[in-house]
C-alpha cells in the first residue's frame, strides 16, 4: 500500500497509563485512523502481568513511508495518563517533542526535557461527560488538534467502525472533540 497522505515527519508516539485506562485501544485507535488516511503506521503494545490496574503503555508509529521497525525509544509525542508513567517517559520524549499529561491524576510539576508539556485534566473532564472510561478519548483528541497527525474528522468516522455500541460511538466521538476543544 502507498501512502496517500503526506506527513511533514514521521510521529512516534508512546501512550502511558494503567490497564483500564485503555491505553493499547489509544494506539490500536491511533494507527486505525493513519490506514484510513492512507499513512503508514505501526503499533506495539505492552503491559504488566495484571492488566487491569498494572502499568501499560503502546508505542505508534505513523508516517508518510515505510517504517523499518515498530520500536518506540525516544518518541515524538507522549500521552502519559498517570504518575508512574509520567516519572517512566517524562524525560524519553525527544528533546523538542510534545508531552501530553494528564493533570487529573499527574499532580507533580510536570517539567521534562520535552519541547513543549500540556497539561489536561482528562480524568475529570471523562467525568463531567459521564463515563471516566473516555479520558483516553479526551487525551486522544487533545494530541490530534495539537499535532495534525491525522485529522479529527478521520477520528470521528473511525469511532464509528471501531466501536460496536451506538451509545459507546457517541460518547467516544464527544470525548474526541472536548479534547480537541481542550487545545490552543
Amino acid at each position: 500500500m502507498s501512502a496517500k497522505k503526506t506527513v511533514v515527519s514521521k510521529q512516534e508516539i508512546i501512550f502511558a497509563g494503567f490497564g483500564g485506562q485503555g491505553i493499547l485501544l489509544l494506539g490500536k485507535f491511533l494507527s486505525y485512523c493513519a490506514v484510513r488516511e492512507g499513512l503508514f503506521t505501526t503499533f506495539m503494545p505492552s503491559y504488566g502481568a495484571e492488566v487491569r490496574g498494572g502499568t501499560a503503555y503502546s508505542m505508534t508509529i505513523v508516517s508518510g513511508s515505510p517504517i523499518p521497525s515498530p520500536v518506540v525509544s525516544a518518541p515524538d509525542a507522549s500521552i502519559v495518563m498517570n504518575g508512574p508513567s509520567f516519572k517512566k517517559f517524562k524525560d524519553k520524549v525527544k528533546k523538542g517533542g510534545l508531552l501530553i499529561v494528564n493533570s487529573s491524576l499527574v499532580k507533580e510539576a510536570a517539567k521534562s526535557s520535552a519541547g513543549e508539556v500540556v497539561k489536561i485534566p482528562f480524568t475529570d473532564i471523562a467525568e463531567s461527560l459521564g463515563n471516566v472510561r473516555v479520558a483516553n478519548m479526551v487525551a486522544l483528541g487533545a494530541y490530534l488538534k495539537k499535532t495534525k497527525i491525522v485529522s479529527i474528522k478521520t477520528a470521528l468516522q473511525v469511532a464509528d467502525d471501531f466501536f460496536k455500541d451506538k451509545k459507546l460511538v457517541v460518547l467516544n466521538k464527544l470525548a474526541l472533540l472536548k479534547g480537541a476543544s481542550m487545545v490552543k
